[in-house]
Formats: C-alpha cells, structure tokens, sequence
C-alpha cells in the first residue's frame, strides 16, 4: 500500500475539483471514514479522513475512479481500518 498521513484535509481549493460518484462513508469496527475520490492532474486520486479529520492521501494516482475504490477495499482487507485512523 503506498499512502501518506498528514493531518490536513484537502488541498488548496483554488479550482473545481470534480469528485467521483464513488466518494462515499464507510464505518467499521466502531470507526466512520470518509472515502474521497477525486480527479487529479493525471488520474483519480484517494484519500481516506477519519473522525478526527485525519487525511489519508495515497501517493500514486489511479487510472479510474473504480481502481481508487478497489484499493481501498484491498487496504481495508489487509489492513483493516484501524490503518487508517490516525492516532
């Protein structure tokens, strides 16, 4: 899994981001995350914001919105969400 932590939500807004259909809320193990996908300069681009507005923002770009959520999906399976969550 490539993904950086930081404790910032969002880029400089400076220019309509257009987000994926797919962006949604996921809660698992007692923790609520919400899942954005969003176009970037060269594909869909992750990132995952826990309860405490922690971002999870994967360093590679996707080729879909849908390969965005696969990986997610796949994190969550191998990791759990708790990888997630920022402490």
């Amino acid at each position: 899994m490539s993904h950086l932590n930081n404790t910032e939500n969002h880029a400089d807004n400076e220019y309509e981001i257009e987000t994926s259909p797919l962006s949604q809320t996921l809660s698992r193990d007692g923790h609520t995350i919400e899942v954005e996908i969003y176009r970037g300069d060269s594909g869909w681009i992750l990132e995952v914001v826990d309860e405490d507005n922690n971002s999870t923002l994967w360093e590679d770009e996707f080729d879909t919105d849908q390969a965005a959520l696969d990986e997610l999906h796949a994190t969550l399976q191998s990791e759990g969400i708790q990888a997630l969550i920022g402490l």
